[in-house]
């Protein structure tokens, strides 16, 4: 089971790349980053204004094309997530987010799917805010 959003972000296949890689850009749209993301590296993910913490396995990195992180609960498997680029052009981005491992018998799967859905759409709207319009304080902005 898995879920995808996808998202066009009028800028070039490595500046959305470098902003998930850098932790100087992620810092702008989504968490603080403890490191480049980096195959095979484990990186701390920290979202200060809602005081949370989490640590990611980054799986996969293929230069401007595609991220694959593993995150989750303590002591699960975790969900997989892959960020894939597909350049349409040399001024425009297709960014596609799927995220998978989902528990199909989970009494709350859809409320869970729709929590999720949610969450991607909204980090991918403050990426779009940070990269074409230097928008920089809308990470912190969604109300639990």
């Amino acid at each position: 089971m898995y879920n995808l959003t996808k998202l066009i972000i009028e800028k070039p296949a490595n500046v959305v790349f470098e902003a998930f890689a850098d932790p100087a850009h992620i810092k702008n749209f989504w968490f603080t980053s403890s490191a480049r993301w980096e195959q095979g590296t484990t990186v701390t993910l920290r979202y200060d204004e809602y005081d949370a913490q989490t640590d990611i396995e980054i799986l996969e990195v293929e230069t401007d094309k595609k991220i694959v992180f593993r995150w989750g609960e303590a002591g699960e498997a975790g969900n997989i997530v892959t960020i894939s680029l597909n350049e349409m052009d040399s001024s425009r981005t297709i960014i596609e987010v799927r995220e998978e491992g989902f528990r199909e018998d989970d009494d709350e799967l859809m409320n869970i799917l729709l929590d999720n859905k949610g969450g991607w759409v909204y980090m991918l709207t403050c990426l779009k805010g940070y990269l074409e319009f230097g928008i920089n304080k809308l990470r912190a902005a969604i109300v639990h």
